[in-house]
């Protein structure tokens, strides 16, 4: 008996890895983090390096320092236009879009007739890159043979919805929020699949209503989905790129961050340095957003 006892003890202790243990370790963790430092982390702190030199790519590096970002705030027209563009595909995005997907959410998981057809119908943009949804919005929205003017019978002298700076932005906001209600919706009817029954069960017991029960019961269990959707949201509304260099190269009124790093780097000008301290702009706003948010939930969830 104290033999087996021993052998039960010995036996609980910690496992030590083998040799192969480690191989394989190394090679699942290693070649991902390499892959993460050569892919991302590497070319982030090329472009902080390279912000403040004057590299065109071709000849000498010459340091600069915060040249290249006196210039972006003070003689560069095109920045400030950027960043209120972003700042209106941000709120855009996250005032109508992500909670008019979660309205859908909402209105599929009480279960109406032909949800099925619905949930595929409005996630079908999803599968879609930005790139054809700008494609997609120039069928819709240009001048003359846009289909929403040929709608609107407007042939004599046709909006332009895409070539007027007034009204272009708002246009093509509209063609993203198409694709990302779609993927919002999902997230949350995932969400609200897992909602447990007798929560709500309770709330009716206890006399609310069905808004009182959402806002007050659901819509709090749906803390973790709403820090994944409020990420996306950020992330959607900052990296944008794609539609608007295929409406119009993102000029003319859809001037983004993105685009002037791309016009900039690899552009007619090549201003590498230039174009990478917009890059870094953009890098510290994405940055201070997610992390603001991260904060503030993670905070909530220590609170509860």
């Amino acid at each position: 008996m104290a033999i087996f006892t021993a052998r039960r003890t010995r036996r609980r202790g910690p496992r030590r890895f083998s040799v192969r243990d480690r191989a394989v370790l190394a090679v699942l963790l290693g070649i991902p983090l390499l892959l993460d430092l050569v892919i991302v982390w590497g070319p982030t702190v090329a472009s902080i390096v390279l912000s403040f030199t004057g590299w065109d790519g071709i000849s000498d590096i010459e340091w600069v320092g915060t040249e290249n970002y006196e210039n972006l705030f003070t003689n560069y027209p095109q920045f400030w236009p950027a960043v209120r563009h972003n700042l209106l595909w941000l709120a855009f995005l996250g005032l109508v879009a992500t909670p008019f997907g979660l309205l859908l959410a909402v209105l599929i998981d009480r279960g109406v007739r032909f949800s099925r057809f619905y949930q595929s119908t409005i996630y079908l943009p999803v599968v879609l890159s930005l790139a054809v949804v700008g494609f997609i919005a120039q069928l819709v929205f240009s001048r003359d043979q846009g289909a929403l003017n040929a709608i609107l019978g407007d042939t004599a002298n046709p909006t332009d919805w895409l070539g007027d700076p007034d009204i272009n932005i708002w246009m093509v906001l509209l063609a993203a929020a198409w694709r990302h209600t779609g993927y919002v919706m999902i997230l949350y009817l995932a969400g609200l699949k897992a909602v447990d029954a007798s929560l709500k069960e309770a709330a009716a017991i206890d006399g609310a209503s069905e808004t009182q029960t959402f806002f007050r019961v659901v819509f709090p269990t749906l803390r973790p989905v709403n820090v994944i959707v409020g990420v996306i949201t950020v992330i959607e509304g900052l990296r944008a790129f794609d539609i608007v260099y295929a409406v119009n190269k993102g000029r003319n009124g859809l001037e983004l961050l993105s685009v002037l790093v791309t016009d900039n780097i690899i552009g007619e000008a090549s201003r590498i340095g230039f174009g990478s301290a917009i890059a870094v702009v953009l890098l510290v706003v994405s940055m201070g957003f997610v992390v603001t948010y991260l904060v503030q939930e993670i905070r909530g969830e220590k609170s509860r």
